[in-house]
């Protein structure tokens, strides 16, 4: 999983990376996930860490240096398409699972289901 921690140590909070678009990269992505297409090869936690070669190795690495990084490619979503939903697969928060707290691009490809 590509968890984010978004606050200090021992401080429950971090976003889940469950999916992304590529744009660079797709064919060390395929290569790496052993796929004969790139359709949805990073649609869901698992493929996405396969994929972007992500492993135990990283635990804890500083999304600010060179191994890892978020990268800001000035691309504008507008409001209209971003989703609210529930999150998945957590029904032990109780009623927290229920929040609106997980975000997706309307119709968009690359969405995990």
């Amino acid at each position: 999983m590509f968890n984010v921690v978004t606050n200090k140590q021992d401080v429950a909070e971090a976003i889940l990376i469950r999916a992304l678009e590529p744009f660079d990269g797709i064919d060390i992505m395929m290569n790496r996930s052993k796929a004969k297409s790139p359709k949805r090869i990073t649609s869901g936690p698992g493929k996405l860490t396969k994929a972007l070669g992500i492993n135990r190795t990283l635990d804890a690495v500083d999304l600010t240096g060179s191994k890892l990084w978020i990268e800001d490619r000035r691309i504008n979503i507008g409001t209209n398409l971003i989703i609210a939903s529930a999150r998945i697969g957590i029904d032990f928060a109780e009623e927290d699972a229920k929040l609106p707290w997980r975000f997706t691009i309307k119709d968009n490809a690359w969405v995990s289901k």
